[in-house]
């Protein structure tokens, strides 16, 4: 191993250059349906829910605690931690066996591909999973360099937080384990520092897994759900065809990657995991993009071969310039980089041009006319203010209460209608169901219900019900939710909604 090199000032240049980019466009769409939630999680912070561990929750307490909970709030965090994938891509590249032209060449290729740029714009778990996958990475091959047990540790804590921010990171913990017993490395298992490390891991994860157990496993009736309506759609075809789109310009890299760890000999149980991590999720009909924490460590494997072959000043700037070059028409893909109307004049143009429709294909494989995350990043400024209309009609809002049907509409009232003075919903979905109201004693008289339609029970429980408004964005996913405020029940509505509770809350 050659002697370690000082990152280059251009790394950190790109660093700040990444940061400021996905700030750049943070205006051009609204919050996304996942940040409502996981915001609305801050506000009840605990040590887990339905379908997420609780470090993204913890985050969004911090950042309302500190800088509130404006959509400028919810991008920063993501934005920041694109510039340090940018210094830790640069890193691995060093740790690999790089010098400085592939340490400048990991941070191009932390930037450019459609999956960095999308992750880290968004406020979701996602984006702490590729760092958390990359760390562990770096973690692992530190000690392959060293054999320092110091490593094996960080590893093991690393894994523990990866783990209190998405259940995959196991995945990649397992397919170590498995290349390692596929290896002649394999030793390291039988270590008492990699048995030490892995209880540090479990020391660290135990609090959610006891949180688990008290709720019932909240996570298998999560992944039963994932698995019927979600993976079932997932195309094997159209899977392969992503893991070549996600880093797109970068696949140069990422090639080159897999070739050189497998070439070396210290390297190969590295490029053996991340092979395995896809193989598995292909066979399982995983989504495209839980492949995303391996792309960083062979991006940063694949530099050392460029380093090598390019040695012309005209190449060594050619070769990423280029890069660069390929992934600006492709751009909008992973950033919103003008308003809507803009966006679907481009994706429009994609299809009718070239054939393609990547990135719009819903979950349940249904072809729209903007990718799912950006229709998921319209319509809730409307619809917060159809409520806050809503409530405002109100006689007594001591005795209102407002129900949604799903988190995302839920999320919205409970973020962007802090500005308007709104309440906090109450709704049965998603984690929203661990704080509903398990005392109802106030006499509800009036009820605002936000819906994609008039719910078969409401006629039931209400003898005047009138629509205040719905979402007329026709780019927006939840186009056409309505909003109804509801008077004179019929019934007792705290009665029936304590039955509703009784009957969802799952323990």
């Amino acid at each position: 191993m050659h002697t370690p090199v000082r990152l280059p000032w251009l790394v950190w240049m790109l660093a700040f250059l990444s940061a400021g980019l996905h700030l750049i466009f943070f205006q051009n769409l609204e919050y996304h349906r996942d940040e409502l939630l996981y915001f609305s999680l801050g506000k009840h912070p605990a040590l887990g829910y339905a379908s997420v561990p609780p470090l993204i929750s913890l985050l969004s307490w911090l950042i309302q605690f500190v800088a509130g909970d404006s959509l400028f709030a919810v991008k920063l965090l993501p934005s920041l931690m694109s510039g340090v994938m940018v210094v830790l891509g640069a890193l691995l590249a060093q740790q690999l066996g790089g010098r400085k032209y592939a340490m400048k060449l990991a941070a191009v290729g932390m930037i450019i591909p459609p999956l960095m740029l999308r992750a880290f714009f968004l406020y979701q778990p996602v984006f702490l999973d590729i760092f958390f996958w990359t760390l562990c990475y770096y973690w692992f091959i530190r000690y392959l360099n060293t054999d320092a047990p110091r490593y094996l540790y960080f590893l093991g804590a690393t894994a523990g937080l990866g783990f209190l921010n998405k259940y995959l990171i196991l995945l990649l913990i397992l397919c170590i384990i498995a290349a390692l017993l596929l290896s002649h490395r394999r030793v390291i298992l039988q270590s008492r520092h990699f048995v030490g490390a892995m209880l540090l891991g479990f020391i660290i994860v135990l609090p959610n897994l006891i949180w688990q157990l008290i709720h019932g496993f909240p996570l298998t009736q999560h992944m039963n759900a994932l698995e019927t309506t979600q993976l079932t759609h997932v195309d094997r075809v159209a899977f392969l065809v992503e893991q070549v789109l996600m880093p797109f310009a970068a696949m140069p890299l990422v090639i080159t990657g897999v070739v050189y760890l497998l070439r070396m000999n210290r390297f190969k149980v590295v490029a053996m995991s991340a092979l395995l991590v896809v193989a598995v999720l292909f066979s399982v009909q995983g989504k495209s993009y839980y492949t995303a924490g391996i792309f960083p460590v062979l991006i940063a494997g694949g530099t050392i071969i460029w380093e090598r072959v390019l040695r012309s000043t005209y190449t060594r700037i050619g070769f990423p310039a280029l890069m660069v070059l390929f992934t600006l028409p492709l751009l909008p893909l992973g950033l919103p980089v003008t308003h809507t109307k803009g966006l679907v004049a481009y994706f429009n143009g994609l299809e009718e041009n070239f054939g393609i429709d990547f990135g719009r294909r819903f979950e349940d494989g249904t072809v729209h006319p903007l990718p799912q995350d950006y229709a998921d990043m319209i319509g809730w400024e409307e619809l917060t203010a159809i409520v806050d209309k809503a409530y405002r009609q109100t006689q007594d809002k001591s005795k209102t209460l407002i129900y949604c049907e799903n988190y995302g509409q839920a999320g919205a009232v409970t973020v962007i209608g802090s500005k308007y003075g709104l309440p906090e919903p109450m709704c049965f979905n998603e984690s929203f169901l661990y704080w509903a109201p398990k005392h109802l004693d106030k006499d509800i008289q009036e009820f605002i219900y936000v819906n994609d339609e008039l719910g078969d029970d409401i006629p039931g429980l209400f003898a005047d019900i009138k629509e205040v408004g719905r979402i007329t964005n026709p780019y927006a996913r939840e186009r056409g939710t309505q909003v109804y405020l509801c008077r004179q029940p019929k019934v007792n509505i705290s009665q029936f909604l304590r039955e509703r509770i009784a009957e969802e809350t799952p323990f």
